[in-house]
């Protein structure tokens, strides 16, 4: 480093810079930020953990487990949804029917077609038989009882998947056969947050067992118990202790290890991150953990702080070892972060200035003391706390409610407004009605290009083409010529004999041009054929009105070849006369 120190920084030795106390060099923008631990920084499972883990980015299970958190979530989801469907129940009913022709009558009428929940269970008059009937009413409360007991239903499996059991403890003493069967992989990590870096690292590779001046107490070399290492990070050195298939030591583990000051690189640093690990070699899926960072002592307040000093910093941990019998029995030991005990550690800015320009405090001492706690054995199992029969009489109260809530909203409803008694016939009819025209707008089309369109002349409609009679003569309407006085003159024809051995009537015929034409019944021509007299209740078969059509087109064949002889000789007439003026000419 350079002889002009960033912001936050002092200067020793004349020509090097260290951060102030509590500061924390940042390599990327030289520069010196102060340290701060958040308490988000501890994690400790105490149970099962699984080592298989998606990207934050991906799968965000802390964001899911914080929204579903509780059964408030799915009640206040059943109220918005229920209220939402209520509301547009409402608003629907504000739409005119029109007839049946408007998209709110379909709205209302799929609406009562819901009705599946209180369809013979609605208003009835005295000594009336049951029957089944669907009302708007009634559907929009069916499907209101089944969102509220979806909803229940949701709250009621969140409580059974997170509350379904509950974890017993169960503690007993140990002997030698349980600790010899107890193994585990271990995995201490040890992060010294500073600058400095893993050529500062001395001492390490020594393991003491017991406690110190005690008849068993020892000293072995590191590698018997784990194999170590020393890795650069952006936080700091880490160190690394590792032992697969560890066996339960019944004393105290001691390891030391510490960072000395280098040319241009003084030990020092301001905080300690730790994560310490146990897996089963058997299930490796399945882990125990316990990890943070302290910055500070029990018995300290939150001032910003140099770790710097012969004192040694010990970092105590205490090892449970557990047994869970509802996984086959599983052997696990939990590690639990028990006590920081600060060493040497300055809070001044001179001070620190005077230890960095002294090799007498230029060290870090670090101890990691590991207690084995194998007195006793933690047994834990799951116990049920709900079964299949509470859980039916739960679902089953869940839908009693749900249905009797709007039950009694419904009967209140149908008591109080009398109109709604009679809301389902009132759809029927309009139903029934739509499906009739619906019905004759077919029958119609299909004579119309069956047998054209004067089979349909009607004076409710208005047609372009002739009538039958008009189409049997081949001429069309005139215009100005209306329909009443074409058929005055079609009845003025019908007065003509069709027997053309009767000579008299050819002698009578200028006089029936002449003079107003009376109707006369004519023998020659057989009555229509009758047809079926039919009412609002009756119901008509396709091939009957088939067969009705058939004998119509026979009736008018037979016509039109009559009217084709009378326009033949009308003809032979009209060569002879002159025409008679019609109606409304002069």
């Amino acid at each position: 480093m350079s002889a002009s120190c960033p912001s936050n920084a002092i200067q020793f030795n004349r020509t090097l810079c260290a951060c102030a106390p509590g500061y924390l060099l940042n390599a990327t923008s030289n520069n010196c930020t102060l340290f701060t631990n958040s308490p988000s920084n501890w994690v400790v499972n105490s149970g099962i953990d699984y080592s298989i883990s998606f990207p934050e980015t991906v799968f965000s299970f802390d964001q899911i487990k914080k929204f579903t958190q509780s059964q408030a979530v799915f009640l206040e989801a059943t109220a918005i949804l229920l209220a939402s469907w209520l509301l547009f129940c409402v608003f629907v009913r504000f739409g005119k029917l029109s007839g049946g022709r408007s998209i709110w009558f379909q709205i209302r009428w799929w609406i009562s077609r819901l009705d599946v929940c209180f369809a013979t269970r609605h208003w009835l008059e005295d000594q009336k038989v049951v029957r089944k009937r669907k009302t708007e009413l009634g559907g929009a409360f069916s499907v209101a009882s089944w969102i509220l007991f979806i909803g229940l239903f949701a709250a009621l499996l969140y409580q059974i998947i997170s509350k379904r059991s509950v974890e017993v403890h169960n503690l007993r003493a140990t002997n030698a056969p349980d600790l010899v069967s107890f193994v585990n992989d271990l995995e201490f990590n040890i992060t010294t947050i500073s600058a400095m870096s893993c050529s500062q690292l001395r001492g390490l590779g020594t393991i003491f067992l017991g406690n110190p001046g005690s008849i068993d107490y020892r000293v072995s070399p590191l590698s018997t118990f784990a194999n170590y290492s020393c890795l650069n990070t952006t936080l700091g050195p880490k160190v690394s202790l590792r032992c697969n298939n560890c066996p339960l030591v019944r004393d105290s583990v001691y390891i030391s290890w510490q960072f000395v000051d280098v040319p241009g690189e003084p030990a020092s640093a301001v905080a300690f991150e730790f994560n310490l690990s146990a897996r089963y070699p058997a299930q490796k899926k399945h882990m125990s953990l316990v990890s943070g960072v302290v910055s500070n002592g029990t018995d300290l307040d939150s001032a910003s702080l140099t770790f710097r000093g012969r004192d040694t910093n010990i970092l105590k941990f205490n090892l449970f070892p557990r047994v869970y019998q509802k996984l086959h029995n599983l052997k696990l030991v939990q590690p639990l972060f028990h006590e920081f005990l600060p060493g040497s550690f300055i809070r001044d800015a001179n001070e620190l200035q005077v230890s960095l320009q002294s090799s007498n405090n230029g060290l870090i001492n670090t101890t990691l003391l590991i207690n084995f706690l194998s007195d006793y054995i933690v047994e834990i199992d799951n116990q049920n706390i709900m079964g299949p029969v509470s859980f039916l009489a739960d679902l089953g109260g869940l839908y009693c409610i749900s249905i009797g809530i709007f039950f009694y909203l419904l009967v209140q409803c149908e008591y109080r407004v009398k109109r709604l008694r009679n809301e389902d016939q009132v759809f029927r009819n309009i139903r029934s009605r739509c499906k009739a025209k619906a019905h004759w707008d077919k029958l119609r089309k299909y004579v119309m290009y069956t047998w054209g369109p004067s089979s349909l002349l009607e004076e409710n409609y208005n047609f372009n083409s002739d009538g039958c009679c008009a189409c049997a003569g081949g001429s069309s309407l005139r215009k100005g010529e209306s329909l009443h006085t074409r058929t005055r003159q079609e009845i003025s024809l019908r007065a003509i004999s069709f027997d053309k051995k009767d000579s008299s009537h050819k002698g009578m015929a200028g006089k029936h041009l002449s003079e107003p034409a009376k109707p006369t019944k004519d023998d020659n021509i057989p009555l229509p054929p009758s047809l079926p007299e039919l009412n609002g209740s009756s119901t008509v078969d396709l091939s009957d009105i088939q067969k009705n059509l058939q004998e119509l087109y026979k009736y008018n064949t037979m016509l039109r070849k009559e009217l084709v002889n009378t326009q033949s000789m009308l003809r032979t007439l009209t060569g002879k006369h002159p025409p008679v003026p019609s109606e409304g000419q002069t």
